[in-house]
């Protein structure tokens, strides 16, 4: 059984995984396209914070090779986030020109709407 301090001590996988659910339940639940790229947002920070967590080591120092310190703090998690937030910038701008062009094309970004008349069509 975990204790409570325990529990206090990782409060921040627990954030990860409500932002995670979150943005997972928008994508879902929601038909509004724009309100998708905003779950797909959420769901991706998420991510983010999911791989950065465990990566900074307590005590350690940047990976200058120093005799003074014994204990470095990995920079590949962080370089690799980095790259994934311009991934994910690049992702969301693309989903948001691709609802404008909905939008003038349909006249709407919901998407039922858009099911709806393709299907009289």
């Amino acid at each position: 059984m975990p204790t409570l301090t325990g529990l206090i001590e990782h409060y921040n996988y627990f954030i990860t995984i409500f932002l995670m659910m979150t943005g997972l339940y928008i994508i879902v639940a929601r038909g509004n396209m724009v309100k998708k790229l905003v779950g797909l947002s959420i769901f991706q920070t998420s991510v983010y914070l999911l791989y950065l967590e465990p990566a900074k080591i307590l005590g350690g120092t940047a990976p200058i090779l120093d005799p003074a310190f014994t204990v470095y703090s990995n920079p590949l998690p962080h370089v690799l986030i980095l790259t994934a937030i311009v991934v994910g910038v690049a992702t969301l701008s693309l989903g948001l020109a691709l609802v404008v062009r909905i939008n003038e094309a349909y006249g709407t970004v919901e998407e039922d709407e858009i099911l709806d008349r393709d299907r009289d069509q």
